[in-house]
C-alpha cells in the first residue's frame, strides 16, 4: 500500500502525498522497520514527536505527527518522506492502522464488555460459549489474548489501536469471525479503541476506581459510557445492561440508538432466578422474553450470577439460542486469578484462594462468598490484601473496612507498592481494618505476609488472598521482581501438607 493511499484514509490537517511503499505501522520509535509509518503522539508519560528522527534513521517511509514545528521541520528537511499533520495522535494510529492491515476490524464482529469488576469473566465466559457452537475467536483482555487455539501474553487491558487491529489480522488469517474484548475507562477516554465497529456492547457495573485517572466518579461514568455512544464508530447494535447496577440506569439512556437488553436478579426483563449457590456451581433459571432456560456453571458466588447473565444476553444477541448459550456456561471456564483454587489445600484441610480483587466492592463480594462457603462448616474467613501504589488513594481505608467488617484475621501487606512506600500504604488501608476492631496482622513482605495468613488457619477456614490475582510481578519503585501469589502459596501448603 502506498502512502497516497494512506493519506486519503487520514483524517489529516495536511498530508504531503508520495509514492512510496508502506508495510507498517509503528508508534513506538524503537520498534520501526523500513517502509513503516511512524505515529508521533503526544501521550501521558512522553511525547513522541521527540523520537521523529530515530524512526527515520530506522527507516520509516512516512511520519503521522500532531506537532506543527515537527510537521514543518519534515517538510523543509525530509521532502522524500511522506508526512501527515493530524489533530488526534491516537485516532491517526488507529486509522493507519486498519489502512495499512485492510481494515480487518470489519471482518469480525466484535462484542466489547466494560465496567469496574467482572469484565475478564465476562469476556471468557463469551468467548468459551461462542467456542461451544463452533466459532473460532480473538479475545483481548487483562489475563491474556487468544488467536483461535493461541494464547498469547497480554501486557495491558486494551492495547493501543495499532496492535488490537493486528491482532485482529492475525485473527482473520486464522479463520476468526468473532472477537471479544475488554474496554478498560483509560482505553476509552484515551481512545485506544478509536474507529472500532462494536456490535455488542456489555457494561457490568461501576464502583469507586481509577480515580487517579478520572478525578471523579461523573468522569469515570462519563468513559465508560463511550463505549455505548461509539468511539469513532457507531453506537453498538446490541447494548447489554445490568439493571440492577446503580449507574444502569443512566446509561440505558446513553443507548438510545442500540437495542437494549436489560439484566439483573432484581430488574429487567432478561433476569436471573431461584439461584443455588454452592462452591464449584452456580444455578439458576435464566427468564428472558424469549423463553426461560436453567444455567448452571462451575464458577462460584454470586457476582458471577451475574457475569453469567452478561455473557449469556451477549451469546444470544451473537444468534445462540436459549439452549446453545446454556450449554455453552456449562461447558466450563477457569479464569485464572478468579476464584482460583490452590494446589494442595485439600491436603491440609482448609481451602486457599487467589482472587484480583482490588476494591472495596470485589474484596466484599469476595469475602462474602467466602462466608458462605464456610458456614455449614463453621470456619472462618482469613483475608489478606494489600493496596496499589500511585492509585486512588481514597479507596485504601475503605478496602480495610471492607475486609474488617467481613473477616475474622485480616492479613495487611503490600501489592504493587509501584513509586510509593510500602508501609505509607499499608498504614492508610490499616485506618480502616481499625475501625472494624477485627484482628490484624500488618507485614510489609508480601511473600511472608501469605505464610503467616495460611498457617493462621484451621481446618474448616477459607484463606482469601486478594488483589494480585493472575499477576506474575510485584512492581517496587526501583524494580519489578517476579512474583506469583498461586505458586507462593502452593509452596507453603505443600509445606504443611
Amino acid at each position: 500500500m502506498n502512502w497516497d493511499s494512506i493519506c486519503a484514509e487520514l483524517s489529516a490537517l495536511e498530508c504531503d502525498g508520495s509514492a512510496a511503499e508502506v508495510t507498517g505501522v509503528a508508534y513506538d520509535s524503537r520498534r520501526v522497520g523500513r517502509g513503516d509509518v511512524f505515529v508521533a503522539m503526544r501521550g501521558e508519560a512522553t511525547d513522541g514527536n521527540r523520537f521523529v528522527d530515530g524512526a527515520l534513521k530506522q527507516g520509516a517511509a512516512a511520519v503521522v505527527t500532531d506537532s506543527r514545528e515537527v510537521y514543518d521541520s519534515l517538510r523543509r528537511e525530509n521532502a522524500a518522506v511522506g508526512a501527515a499533520l493530524v489533530e488526534h495522535g491516537r485516532r491517526a494510529l488507529a486509522e493507519v492502522g486498519a489502512a495499512v492491515m485492510g481494515h480487518p476490524e470489519r471482518r469480525l464482529a466484535l462484542s466489547a464488555v466494560t465496567g469496574t469488576n467482572g469484565k475478564t469473566t465476562t469476556a471468557f465466559l463469551l468467548e468459551s460459549m461462542l467456542r461451544s457452537v463452533g466459532r473460532s475467536c480473538v479475545l483481548i483482555g487483562t489475563i491474556e489474548t487468544h488467536v483461535g487455539r493461541e494464547v498469547r501474553e497480554s501486557p495491558h487491558t486494551t492495547p493501543e489501536a495499532s496492535d488490537t487491529l493486528r491482532i485482529f489480522a492475525d485473527g482473520v488469517k486464522a479463520g476468526a469471525t468473532e472477537a471479544v474484548m475488554e474496554m478498560s475507562s483509560h482505553a476509552l477516554e484515551q481512545e485506544r479503541v478509536w474507529g472500532l465497529p462494536v456490535d455488542v456492547a456489555m457494561f457490568t457495573n461501576l464502583t469507586q476506581d481509577h480515580l487517579d485517572f478520572h478525578g471523579t466518579m461523573e468522569r469515570y461514568f462519563a468513559a465508560k459510557a463511550r463505549l455505548f455512544e461509539g468511539v469513532g464508530a457507531a453506537p453498538p447494535r446490541v447494548a447489554v445492561i445490568n439493571e440492577d447496577d446503580g449507574w444502569g440506569e443512566r446509561l440505558v439512556r446513553c443507548s438510545l440508538q442500540s437495542e437494549v437488553m436489560r439484566y439483573g436478579m432484581e430488574r429487567g426483563e432478561y433476569r436471573g432466578e431461584d439461584v443455588v449457590l454452592r462452591a464449584g456451581e452456580t444455578r439458576f433459571l435464566f427468564k428472558t422474553p424469549k423463553g426461560d432456560v436453567a444455567i448452571r456453571s462451575s464458577l462460584t458466588g454470586r457476582v458471577n450470577v451475574y457475569n453469567l447473565l452478561a455473557a449469556s444476553c451477549a451469546a444470544l444477541a451473537r444468534g445462540l439460542t436459549l439452549e446453545q448459550m446454556a450449554a455453552g456456561a456449562a461447558s466450563g471456564v477457569q479464569v485464572p486469578g478468579r476464584f482460583e483454587v490452590v494446589p494442595h489445600s485439600d491436603a491440609v484441610g482448609f481451602t486457599v484462594v487467589v482472587d484480583y480483587a482490588h476494591t472495596d466492592d470485589a474484596l466484599r463480594n469476595l469475602i462474602s462468598l467466602a462466608r458462605e462457603l464456610v458456614k455449614e462448616r463453621g470456619g472462618r474467613v482469613i483475608t489478606l490484601f494489600g493496596c496499589g501504589g500511585d492509585r486512588d488513594k481514597t479507596k485504601r481505608p475503605r478496602m480495610g473496612r471492607a475486609a474488617g467488617e467481613g473477616s475474622d484475621l485480616v492479613v495487611l501487606t503490600s501489592d504493587n507498592p509501584r513509586g510509593e512506600e510500602p508501609m505509607a500504604i499499608i498504614c492508610e488501608a490499616l485506618a480502616g481494618v481499625v475501625e472494624t476492631g477485627t484482628e490484624c496482622i500488618v507485614r510489609e513482605d508480601r511473600a511472608e505476609a501469605i505464610g503467616d495468613a495460611i498457617r493462621a488457619a484451621r481446618v474448616g477456614d477459607i484463606v482469601l488472598i486478594a488483589g494480585k490475582g493472575h499477576e506474575k510481578v510485584q512492581i517496587f519503585k526501583e524494580e519489578t521482581v517476579p512474583f506469583d501469589d498461586v505458586a507462593v502459596a502452593a509452596a507453603v501448603l505443600k509445606e504443611i501438607a
